[in-house]
């Protein structure tokens, strides 16, 4: 698949989580960050979006242990949650 597909693909999923909360913390992270993203850094992404939502916003919200596979540079990003807009 290309970059552009996979970059759209990946987008909806993002945003098509369940709940309006994991949209705006998901999708937000997304769109706010992913166009400096490597493949590997998408690669990531990919693999995060497969875990429940539960999860992955207790990891951002640092109210859970983050699983060895996801720590790093990209979950400490998520976890500053400066791309969610409170209006």
């Amino acid at each position: 698949m290309d970059r552009a597909s996979r970059i759209r693909r990946l987008k909806f999923r993002a945003w098509h989580r369940g709940t309006r909360e994991a949209d705006y913390m998901i999708g937000g992270f997304f769109d706010h960050y992913h166009a400096d993203w490597s493949d590997a850094e998408l690669d990531w992404f990919e693999a995060l979006i497969e875990e429940d939502d539960v999860d992955v916003m207790a990891w951002a919200l640092q109210t859970a242990e983050i699983p060895e596979r996801f720590r790093g540079p990209l979950i400490e990003t998520m976890q500053r949650l400066d791309f969610v807009a409170i209006r």
